[in-house]
């Protein structure tokens, strides 16, 4: 009897559990809705790029020496003109006091040809007049005016070699000033590239000494977007952008500049986007790397649908419409569903632009606050897993 008794209750639980599985295999599919609301759509095209100062001047030295003193260090604000550093003079001096002597030296031979010239005009001045009456040979007054046409020649020679001495000092002068290093901008001093006792030449290449950023409150940043995305790039648009230093604040800035070179690693082309940013507490520095987002289009209080709305696509046998409509509305571009009498009904719309999140509904039936389906909760009926331990 107990063993009727419990095949019997066994045969019961089964059945019990069979047709509560079957019930809720019978029962319509479920959906996740959300609502059609209004609100702001904002269309950006993303980026990455470095903060740089606008203008940088790398300051150089055209003499080679020894660093002798250094009158700034990093982040040193300097003037226009200001002595930033000095190589040793010593040489450039004594080449100074050298070129000076040529020159007198040159001067004296200046003014020794014009007593030359002053003698050898008296003396052919004299032979003329002695020829003139017959009292000399003619060889002797053309002797005396050859000297004098030669003293002249060597006049004009000897102003010559004073004019090239007078270069000469002032080009040994001139190196001697440039053995002063002056900031040619006012800027912050970004970078010193030399220490005292240091020897820099400048031979073949101009050494770079100090690198001057002229004015860290105006900065850009050279952003490198995709080909796919620079045909919507346009000078003027607005910029939001953050940086590591401080994730919580959103930096604003203006496309200033699209350059046309492409730069192309690894066969992906990309175009440098110039923005420029305003940079009045000096927070933003040199090098920092921005999270660019450019915004290529924004719209104000529009109804807007999530993404996942317009992916949604029940099945055929689910819809509420006819089947001969809806065949015909599947193939009719982008649309929405929602729910009619427990069933999808397809409404189509017309989609706006969308910021990766949420499209906007340019036109269609669609209300706000009516409900749209994103996504089919439960198993559709055939597709059911079996309890756990029901094996039939």
């Amino acid at each position: 009897m107990k063993k009727l008794f419990f095949a019997g209750a066994a045969v019961i639980v089964i059945a019990v559990l069979a047709f509560v599985f079957l019930r809720n295999e019978q029962k319509e599919p479920q959906f996740k809705t959300e609502k059609v609301v209004r609100g702001d759509i904002v269309t950006t095209v993303t980026a990455t790029g470095a903060m740089n100062a606008v203008t940088t001047v790398l300051v150089g030295t055209q003499v080679s020496g020894t660093i002798k003193y250094l009158f700034v260090d990093f982040n040193s604000y300097v003037k226009k003109g200001q002595l930033i550093a000095q190589i040793d003079p010593a040489l450039f001096e004594e080449q100074v006091q050298q070129q000076k002597a040529n020159l007198l030296a040159a001067k004296a031979n200046l003014e020794k040809s014009e007593a030359s010239l002053v003698d050898a005009k008296r003396t052919r001045d004299r032979n003329a007049e002695l020829f003139s009456k017959g009292l000399i040979a003619r060889s002797d007054f053309d002797t005396a005016d050859t000297n004098y046409e030669t003293a002249k020649a060597q006049v004009s020679a000897s102003k010559a070699q004073v004019a090239q001495a007078e270069a000469a000092l002032k080009n040994a002068q001139t190196n001697l000033g440039y053995t002063k290093i002056l900031s040619p901008v006012d800027g912050t001093v970004v970078s010193r590239n030399v220490d005292v006792g240091q020897t820099v030449a400048a031979s073949f290449q101009t050494p770079t000494l100090f690198t001057i950023a002229q004015d860290l409150t105006k900065m850009q940043i050279d952003t490198s977007v995709d080909e796919a995305d620079i045909g919507k790039i346009q000078t003027g648009q607005d910029v939001d952008f953050t940086v590591d230093a401080y994730p919580d604040v959103t930096f604003k800035g203006r496309v200033s500049q699209i350059r046309i070179a492409p730069i192309t690693v690894q066969n992906v082309v990309t175009y440098d986007v110039v923005v420029k940013v305003d940079n009045p507490e000096l927070k933003l520095k040199p090098g920092m790397t921005a999270n660019v987002s450019v915004i290529v289009s924004a719209k104000k209080d529009v109804l807007k649908i999530p993404n996942a709305a317009l992916r949604f696509r029940p099945p055929a046998k689910e819809t509420a419409q006819p089947a001969k409509k809806r065949s015909a509305g599947r193939d009719g571009g982008s649309a929405v569903y929602t729910l009619a009498d427990g069933k999808p009904r397809r409404i189509p719309i017309t989609p706006g632009i969308s910021d990766g999140n949420f499209t906007e509904v340019a036109g269609g039936d669609l209300k706000e606050g009516q409900e749209v389906i994103v996504e089919a909760l439960g198993k559709q009926k055939g597709q059911g897993s079996r309890p756990p331990g029901m094996h039939f």
